[in-house]
């Protein structure tokens, strides 16, 4: 009995000891471990950063440029009938959208769905006002429906709600 005493007087400091070292180096380990990481998504988040910028400021743009008031005026020209300035409108909208395609990847899941849907809602609103003028009519007619159209709205744009969504992501990361 006596020699089972003196073996856990030694045993038992010795196991406290070696508890006491692993809990801190265990600690140290994950701190370190948490460092790391911490620096590596740091690094990551300095080199993405400027490409999110970056996105938020084209899908502005595209925003911008898809606006009834603006997109009409750039693409309306002289000789073109509503029929014609239709198709443009369109082709300008879906073309512009698909050269910013792979800005989505730096805006979040609902940003990049209030952008398709104002794509899709714009072009819906040029069709509508296309119905209402002939196919043959001077391009002008069809350019006022859809100012007239557009302004009569009791909600925002899908562009206006769209760019507010995402200056305020945008703010948040920043």
């Amino acid at each position: 009995m006596e020699a089972f005493l003196e073996i856990l007087k030694i045993v038992l400091p010795a196991a406290m000891v070696f508890v006491a070292t692993y809990i801190i180096l265990r600690s140290m380990l994950e701190n370190d471990q948490k460092k790391r990481e911490y620096e590596i998504r740091k690094k990551n988040n300095d080199a993405v950063l400027p490409l999110k910028i970056q996105a938020f400021e084209r899908l502005v743009i595209y925003l911008e440029r898809i606006n009834p008031n603006t997109l009409v005026v750039r693409v309306n020209k002289n000789g073109m009938n509503a029929h014609q300035l239709q198709l443009e409108l369109i082709r300008t909208i879906k073309s512009e959208y698909e050269h910013n395609l792979s800005q989505q990847i730096y805006v979040s899941y609902g940003s990049w769905e209030l952008i398709k849907n104002a794509k899709e809602e714009l072009i819906k609103l040029i069709n509508i006002s296309a119905t209402k003028v002939h196919h043959e009519a001077p391009s002008n007619e069809l350019a006022m429906m859809i100012l007239n159209i557009a302004a009569g709205l009791e909600k925002k744009l899908p562009n206006d709600v769209a760019l507010e969504y995402i200056k305020k992501e945008a703010s948040s990361i920043l």
